[in-house]
């Protein structure tokens, strides 16, 4: 894989013009001008004081929701809301009316393997609605001009095909005519199948070690061996570091994009060794693309934060995927030696703190899982997970579990607020009078969680990150919903976020989940249902409700409500100005909403210019 890392990085502004004009042309979204921006600083190319933005609807998501005309941004913070005084030396953009919202959290991705993507990536065809759509952003892709000769454009992941209305992927004759001078690869979900051009098929031809089997029509199947994988094991095993740095600004940019403005990243499901020794996690020809070294994932994120160069918020979750492992089970001991199992976990615990770092980058809790969930009818692997619940709350971690369950079966989630209760009554028998209230654990998904469920929940603390990606499903024949009883969970008044779970089973776009949570619909569009099929009959939520998910409940559930989540005075200046207005357009609209400008930290990091944040003149 050929690396272009600072080249990409100076011509993207040159590149901007010519390559929106080419994705218009085509009907799919533009690359927007982006910066990497000093923590707390103001961006890089612009030496202006204060930002103010005036002439807007600014929905603050405050106590009382209020709606102001101006904002005015100091020192990454915002300074003053709702005053009309700019000031001298301000730097003013005026709104023209337009909808601003604050930044949006998505509180459950794996956007980290998005942020290591081989190739020149094209992430932005989840956001397709056709193969065509898929096929022009391909080809806008290959035409911004800075994909070397040899170098692949990739896209993999993101719950494709089912997020197209056709439910296919493009055929081989389609990719070379799209892009005929490029290698292409895509890759479905989170272990293939993929798909190739001609020039893919060349390149795969040459490859040993293991070799790769591509079919006649371009596919690469998955299986067992899984082909797709070793495949995807090439492409990896030709990055070098400047590649995934590139890659990861890329993923930055394309979430800055959508107005997600933080993520709490939930890792990747790490090979289950039980080994600590972090060589012993390098890529694989077996690896599925939701596996990557999980001590050196975020190696290229760390490198950009600290050029100050990263764009959007992270926070970091540590799912731990070691169950019950035999061979770590000691001779002469009670098996399972729960002394011996966990280890990984049990150094996380020891050696790391948990909300560590600065306003960009810091830690989160232990999640999705601290171990691989299990049930009593598998006494080792169920001993071990609750012995991880027992750990984390000993250790006074934050701790999640992720649970959805369905219409017919809740006892998983049972299981799941049963033990949080057991724990909190040991942590008050061992003298903490809390118990793990303090400790804000997490449900994650909780699609049919019983009220009198949440209600536990609730009296613990916890809080919930609803599923919002259910959208892509067919409805159930028994027509019962098939995602979240979302006025369940809001009238319940635990926490609550709201997720699209992305980057592998579907999209990373809110705006879907923020459409499934106010109509229930999926994407699968037929002559008498054209705006998608009900498939969550009954659970629809209001767009205010949704919205607050994906601010102050999100904020919520990463310690963060005092910083994120609203536009308030003092808190870090992140929010969007919206192409359309949430509160009023149609839904098939809304479900299309582009942010046209995202502000985070006070920098402006994703401007279409169609308000002209950039270049505008000072009063």
């Amino acid at each position: 894989m050929s690396s272009n890392d600072g080249k990409t990085r100076l011509s993207r502004r040159n590149l901007f013009k010519a390559a929106a004009a080419v994705a218009a042309a085509l009907g799919v979204p533009a690359p927007a001008l982006a910066h990497g921006h000093k923590h707390g600083s103001k961006r890089k190319d612009d030496d202006s004081g204060d930002l103010v933005l005036v002439n807007g609807r600014i929905h603050t998501m405050d106590d009382r929701n209020s709606v102001v005309r101006e904002v005015r941004i100091s020192d990454g913070r915002f300074a003053d809301v709702g005053r009309t005084d700019s000031g001298h030396g301000a730097r003013v953009i005026d709104l023209h009316g337009r909808t601003v919202v604050p930044g949006l959290i998505e509180s459950h991705t794996h956007f980290v393997s998005l942020a290591n993507r081989p190739g020149y990536h094209v992430a932005q065809w989840e956001l397709a609605s056709t193969t065509a759509d898929v096929l022009a952003a391909l080809g806008a892709r290959r035409l911004r001009g800075d994909v070397p000769v040899g170098a692949f454009i990739t896209a993999m992941g993101a719950g494709v095909p089912n997020i197209w209305h056709e439910r296919r992927m493009p055929t081989l004759a389609e990719l070379d005519a799209a892009v005929p001078d490029r290698p292409v690869f895509l890759y479905q979900g989170g272990g293939g199948p993929a798909r190739v051009n001609s020039l893919g098929m060349a390149f795969f031809a040459t490859v040993t070690n293991p070799t790769v089997t591509v079919n006649a029509d371009g596919t690469i199947p998955g299986g067992n061996p899984n082909q797709s994988n070793a495949a995807l094991y090439h492409l990896r095993i030709r990055q070098s570091f400047a590649d995934k740095k590139r890659s990861c600004i890329d993923a930055q940019e394309f979430s800055a994009s959508l107005g997600l403005t933080t993520v709490l990243d939930q890792t990747l499901v790490a090979t289950a060794l039980g080994t600590l020794d972090p060589t012993q996690y390098d890529p694989q020809p077996n690896h599925g693309l939701a596996t990557l070294n999980h001590y050196r994932m975020y190696d290229a994120w760390l490198a950009l934060h600290a050029e100050g160069n990263d764009v959007i918020r992270l926070q970091i979750n540590f799912l731990h995927n070691q169950g019950y492992i035999a061979a770590l089970d000691r001779p002469g001991q009670p098996v399972p030696d729960l002394g011996a199992q966990l280890p990984e976990l049990r150094e996380r615990l020891k050696n790391q703190f948990q909300f560590f770092g600065d306003d960009m980058v810091r830690t989160g809790a232990i999640g999705e899982w601290a171990a691989p969930f299990a049930t009593p009818s598998n006494p080792n692997g169920y001993a071990v997970w609750l012995e991880a619940q027992r750990l984390c709350a000993k250790a006074r971690w934050r701790n999640e579990n992720s649970q959805g369950g369905s219409p017919t079966y809740t006892d998983n989630i049972e299981q799941v607020v049963a033990t949080y209760e057991m724990m909190h009554a040991e942590m008050i028998a061992a003298g903490f009078p809390d118990g793990i209230r303090s400790l804000r654990w997490g449900l994650q998904h909780a699609d049919h969680a019983t009220a009198g469920q949440l209600e536990r929940l609730k009296a613990l603390n916890c809080g919930v990150s609803a599923s919002g990606f259910r959208w892509t499903s067919a409805p159930r024949a028994d027509l019962l919903p098939v995602g979240p009883i979302f006025p369940r969970l809001v009238a319940s008044g635990i926490p609550l976020g709201l997720h699209q779970d992305g980057v592998h089973i579907t999209a990373h776009n809110p705006w879907f989940a923020l459409h499934y949570a106010t109509t229930g619909r999926n994407n699968i569009l037929t002559p008498t249902e054209p705006e998608g099929q009900q498939v969550n009959p009954g659970q629809q939520i209001t767009r205010q409700q949704a919205l607050h998910m994906y601010t102050r409940g999100a904020a919520w559930y990463l310690n963060r409500e005092d910083d994120l989540g609203s536009i308030e005075e003092g808190k870090l200046a992140d929010l969007v100005v919206l192409d359309k207005d949430y509160f009023s357009v149609s839904d098939a609209e809304m479900r299309k909403i582009r942010p046209i400008m995202t502000v985070v930290d006070g920098a402006i990091v994703h401007d279409t210019g169609v308000i002209g944040g950039h270049g505008h003149g000072r009063r």
